[in-house]
């Protein structure tokens, strides 16, 4: 019950502030309103935004899920996992969760059609390119050494590999 608790909380601190409570805002504050595009073009674009959005969902949860299964912790970086996941979603891109989560921001913003959505999203991918190598990266090597190492040589931060990377062949 109190790791259900713990990660229920870091959901609701990160990835639903900046995918809901953020969004939310700005539409308020510019007055975007949900609305189905009349002609081909936007619609397309519109749709092609829930594609994304549905994509960042399922990376987003699935990576959580790993996190909670294999590594034994949060997304939280106040209570991360103690073990060093590199399964799943994980044996593509080294940020899977990051990377769901600016596919879901990207999405909003499609299927909103709005370039005040795409502003966010554009600034939440700056600063996590930011974030990620500056903060993040160093904590990890630090936390599990030439294996994490490892995994850096052979899986990308932000694109994903093509094929999965196996850490032990």
């Amino acid at each position: 019950m109190v790791m259900l608790l713990r990660h229920l909380l870091s959901i609701a601190i990160l990835p639903f502030t900046v995918t809901v409570l953020v969004p939310y805002w700005i539409a308020e504050k510019y007055g975007v309103a949900p609305e189905v595009a009349r002609f081909a073009g936007p619609f397309l674009i519109q749709l092609a935004g829930l594609v994304l959005l549905a994509l960042g969902l399922f990376l987003a949860a699935s990576s959580v899920r790993r996190f909670a299964t294999e590594g034994k912790g949060t997304l939280a970086p106040w209570d991360p996992p103690p073990r060093f996941v590199v399964h799943g979603p994980y044996q593509y891109v080294r940020n899977p969760m990051i990377s769901g989560v600016i596919m879901v921001l990207f999405g909003e913003a499609c299927a909103l059609r709005s370039t005040h959505h795409a502003c966010w999203a554009a600034f939440f991918v700056a600063l996590n390119m930011l974030f990620i190598p500056l903060v993040e990266e160093p904590q990890l090597e630090r936390r599990f050494g030439e294996p994490y190492r490892k995994y850096c040589r052979h899986v990308r931060r932000f694109i994903p590999r093509t094929t999965p990377w196996r850490a032990n062949p």
